[in-house]
């Protein structure tokens, strides 16, 4: 069997330097797109879940304060639960029909994705 190869990622984000004058970059927050310019994905998705109907909306491009901003609006119009994980926002449910019509109401481009 042969040895995974470790990557940085594997460090858990961690550098390390022997350089006495090495200085930290920050990487660039990413800013909110108005939502004209947004392009969001309306999927639906029961895998990995136990059989339970989810809506995924994905695609968004903003700081993670304002992806949790707008899941808590569709979660408090749709009435349901849900959470924001790796940039996507998931809702309990399959609500793909309704959270485009409130996402294109907040003048967001969405395309409803699979059957």
């Amino acid at each position: 069997m042969a040895k995974k190869k470790l990557g940085l990622e594997d460090l858990g984000g961690f550098v390390f330097s022997t350089n006495d004058d090495f200085e930290l970059e920050n990487e660039a927050v990413e800013e909110t797109l108005i939502p004209k310019d947004q392009y969001l994905e309306a999927h639906f998705s029961n895998k990995g879940r136990g059989g339970k109907v989810v809506t995924v909306i994905k695609g968004f491009v903003g700081t993670e304060d304002d992806l949790k901003t707008l899941a808590k609006l569709l979660k408090v119009k749709c009435g349901v639960g849900g959470s924001t994980k790796d940039n996507e926002i998931i809702i309990q449910g399959n609500y793909r029909d309704k959270i485009v019509q409130i996402l294109q109401k907040e003048g967001y481009n969405v395309k409803r994705v699979g059957g």
